[in-house]
């Protein structure tokens, strides 16, 4: 895990934590283990406590609205306020957060809470040169990690079908005319 800000995600913390805990526990001390798993929930506590204060306190700020708006859409401030269960938006808000960021403008095609699962239809042209849907696909589920991480799985669907043009021009030599030309017509 880097130092640098912005390259730790919640996921990775999550799994590192985990990581961590996992080879602990293979070492059979059970005394460890139990305090290492005290040691990150009273982290988590303390955090949380940290970050409801922060929340709080921009909440409180009638000129913080700015301030608010960045945090929300900052993906790693964004992915702890959903962990410790403090973002003020519900989960609906925070899927059409994740979805406005893409490359690629995608619609919501629905969104199942009981399995997870985030259907999503491609809008606008598709010869955009975005690298298909697998790129689609994957910019969504990075971006939905981070604000929307109930959302876990996602379906690409194909695009609503683009409505049939009628061609309606000028009407073909002689057509309308009883076969006489447009001169000859009158």
């Amino acid at each position: 895990m880097s130092g640098t800000h912005g390259t730790v995600t919640a996921e990775t913390a999550g799994r590192l934590v985990e990581d961590v805990l996992d080879r602990l526990a293979a070492s059979g001390d059970r005394t460890a283990c139990e305090a290492a798993e005290e040691l990150v929930r009273v982290l988590m506590e303390f955090y949380g406590a940290g970050l409801a204060r922060v929340m709080d306190l921009v909440e409180r700020d009638p000129g913080a609205s700015a301030t608010r708006d960045a945090l929300l859409g900052d993906e790693l401030v964004a992915s702890l306020l959903v962990l410790h269960g403090l973002h003020p938006e519900d989960a609906r808000s925070r899927i059409a957060r994740a979805l406005d960021g893409l490359p690629q403008p995608v619609e919501n095609a629905g969104f199942d809470p009981a399995t997870g699962v985030l259907r999503l239809r491609p809008t606008g042209s598709g010869g955009c040169g975005c690298g298909g849907t697998e790129a689609v696909e994957q910019a969504a589920r990075d971006a939905l990690a981070c604000f929307a991480p109930e959302v876990t799985s996602v379906e690409l669907q194909a695009p609503a079908p683009e409505p049939v043009l009628l061609q309606i021009g000028s009407a073909p030599p002689g057509a309308g005319t009883g076969g006489r030309s447009p001169a000859t017509a009158r």
